[in-house]
């Protein structure tokens, strides 16, 4: 199970994030992505949180990824992240409008996002 929190700052995604990590979350387990790349370098630098690169993903989803718009990269590593096409392609919509994303991969389905709802 993959899942995703969208926030409006940079300064409630670090605060997310850092409260991952206070709940025991190891900081390679959940991601930031966003639009802007002096975004998701802000949140990461202050939550060491994770930012997406493109050695996260499969060399496959890499070697295309070299020929995608910024857009196709992030649904493309939403993807390989377990998101749906469609659940990439909204939350890339959130992206496009400033929205700051933290994306949690877990396995174990009891998670920070369950247990601390918005």
């Amino acid at each position: 199970m993959t899942l995703v929190r969208q926030f409006n700052t940079i300064g409630e995604a670090v605060k997310a994030a850092n409260n991952l990590q206070n709940d025991g979350i190891a900081n390679d387990e959940f991601f930031v992505l966003a639009h802007n790349d002096r975004v998701m370098d802000e949140v990461a630098s202050r939550s060491e949180a994770e930012k997406m690169r493109m050695d996260d993903t499969g060399f496959g989803a890499a070697l295309k990824n070299m020929f995608q718009s910024q857009g196709d990269e992030l649904r493309s590593k939403m993807e390989e992240l377990g998101l749906s096409s469609y659940e990439a392609e909204s939350y890339e919509k959130q992206l496009d409008e400033g929205k700051v994303l933290l994306v949690f991969k877990d396995d174990l389905q009891d998670s920070y996002f369950q247990l601390h709802p918005d």
